[in-house]
């Protein structure tokens, strides 16, 4: 007599998730489509009929906070499995027309056309449907099309980052367009670069986010970076779109440091404007005064000095090879190629006075360089502390060149403030350690957020901040790094790496640092005096920054001043 045992309950319970999966693995695509539809089916329903799910007597924001952590994941999860449901259809297509190409030139005695152009077909039709389902334009759906088949193929960390919801489609998709230059190695390089840069990347914004896939990319492929800039720079152009309600947009196509220049001049300007009392907004201000410059009316803007932060290392200045690239205040990083040549025109003398680009005072407008500090493992800038309640000019333009835009969680505006990460009011030093850049709205930390501080030795170093909802939802968020941050070796490539779907041509972060750390470098290649053998216990950095004889808050000539800085 044989006895069997029965399953614990627990068992069974363990169980049930897995032969569920099974069963609909084994339905296929089909049985898949059902249980999305009835999920489907089921929300519509709720949506129509909620009762008292979203009455907020009845339920507090911690719930709506599950809630909506469960909606992220969700929508993340069908982003990937879209994803590999258009590569698996467009390869589906690929097959099926290939199979019909060579039906009809075996009935037809005819010659089988070429491959790639039986798949460029195949993808139009792909592209077709996508555009038809999605209600997307067929430009659109092609794009989206190529984006997913780079992303499944050869992108396997950010894949599965999206599948996680680590990062959203529309940062998965625009990593893998901006990859489309690349060749599949370096795109898997690329995707491997990213995927260690997440923890860094936690609560970083699109803007963000592409100028670490640009920097990512220049890094891979510098020869290719010189030649995309040459092209993009021959693509100069001013557009006038026509609005509603009697408005219109007036677009410059320019060089990033041409657009941050003007950029910033416009910003002060309003600035000024507002602190003598000019009620308009900032951003009406700035574009009254574009309009009033560009006509020649009364209240354009006087000439005037300009400081604005481009930040480059001596490799990346001098050797192109490098792959390196630089940063610029208000913009973020552009192709060195791009600083190498405004440089250039910048420090040439004009041939006459009256040819010179800056005009009477282009002398005094010429660059200056001055040298800054990186961290060695983070590639991050470090600087020095200031006693002064307010951060003194310098340190709060440091600010700005070290983060570049707000350091708040996912915000993509201009850093317009300095801010104490402890305020100053609770005892927070004036320092680069307890300071970052913050737009207005961040700067009022205090009152949208439990809790921000500055995580203590991060693995791999920098700066890192935690802020932390009242709900208890927490993002960190750094600066980007103006070097590549120092990594180990990866690991030897397995011989295939895993792919999500069918072939498509086969047959049926340490520390506080106040200036640099032991064994640091400075940005001109040379090792800080802390490094050397000879130097004395204690090291005093070189002047990098301006001094500050005119007290907290000082600008340079020319300048005015900075917005009011809280606490």
């Amino acid at each position: 007599m044989t006895i069997t045992e029965r399953p614990s309950s627990a068992a069974e319970g363990e169980d049930l998730p897995r032969r569920a999966l099974e069963a609909v693995c084994a339905r296929g695509p089909i049985g898949l489509a059902e249980e999305i539809g009835d999920a489907t089916h089921l929300l519509v329903e709720l949506l129509r009929e909620p009762q008292n799910l979203f009455d907020p007597e009845e339920h507090g924001s911690h719930d709506y906070t599950q809630l909506l952590g469960r909606i992220h994941e969700a929508g993340s999860a069908l982003g990937a499995l879209q994803a590999h449901t258009v590569v698996s259809h467009a390869a589906a297509t690929r097959r099926e027309d290939r199979r019909a190409a060579r039906d009809q030139a075996a009935h037809e005695a005819d010659v089988i056309a070429p491959q790639a152009r039986t798949d460029d077909r195949a993808d139009q039709r792909s592209g077709k449907d996508l555009s038809l389902i999605t209600r997307r334009s067929p430009s659109e759906a092609s794009h989206a099309l190529r984006a997913s088949r780079r992303l499944v193929e050869s992108m396997p960390n950010l894949l599965g980052a999206l599948t996680d919801g680590k990062i959203t489609a529309d940062i998965a998709h625009k990593a893998a367009s901006k990859a489309g230059s690349l060749e599949p190695e370096e795109c898997r390089e690329l995707d491997r670069l990213l995927g260690e840069r997440l923890p860094d990347l936690d609560g970083a914004g699109t803007r963000r986010w592409g100028q670490e896939i640009s920097a990512a990319i220049q890094g891979l492929d510098p020869d290719g970076a010189v030649g995309r800039h040459q092209r993009a720079r021959r693509e100069r152009c001013v557009t006038l779109r026509p609005g509603e309600h009697g408005m219109a947009t007036l677009s410059a196509r320019l060089p990033g440091i041409d657009a941050a220049q003007a950029h910033k001049r416009l910003s002060l300007e309003a600035e000024r404007l507002r602190a003598d009392g000019d009620r308009r907004g900032h951003q009406a201000i700035m574009a009254d005064v574009l309009v009033d410059t560009i006509l020649g009316r009364d209240d354009q803007m006087d000439p005037t000095t300009l400081d604005i932060g481009l930040i480059i290392t001596d490799r990346a200045l001098f050797s192109p090879d490098d792959g390196e690239i630089a940063q610029v205040e208000g913009y973020g990083a552009v192709p060195a190629e791009a600083v190498r040549e405004q440089l250039r025109a910048a420090l040439r003398d004009p041939k006459a006075p009256q040819e010179d680009r800056y005009g009477p005072d282009g002398p005094t407008v010429r660059a200056v360089l001055r040298r800054l500090y990186t961290h060695p493992t983070s590639g991050e800038l470090v600087a020095v502390e200031s006693k002064a309640k307010v951060f003194p000019s310098a340190l709060a333009r440091f600010l700005r060149w070290r983060d570049l835009s707000c350091r708040g969680p996912f915000c993509n505006a201009a850093i317009r403030q300095s801010d104490h990460i402890v305020p100053r009011s609770t005892g927070g030093p004036t320092s680069i350690d307890n300071g970052q850049g913050a737009c207005a709205h961040d700067n009022g930390k205090e009152e949208h957020f439990r809790s921000v501080r500055r995580i203590p030795q991060p693995p791999g170093g920098g700066h890192r901040v935690e802020w932390t909802s009242p709900n208890g939802i927490s993002r960190t968020t750094s600066p980007p790094p103006l070097t590549r941050p120092s990594r180990t070796p990866a690991a030897e490539p397995e011989a295939s790496p895993p792919r999500a779907g069918p072939r498509e041509d086969s047959p049926p972060d340490g520390g506080t640092l106040e200036g640099p750390p032991d064994g640091g470098t400075l940005k001109d290649g040379t090792a800080s005096e802390a490094a050397r053998p000879d130097a004395p216990p204690e090291a005093t950095p070189p002047d990098f920054l301006p001094p500050d004889d005119a007290g907290p808050g000082a600008q340079p000539d020319g300048q005015p001043p900075e917005p009011d800085q809280r606490e």
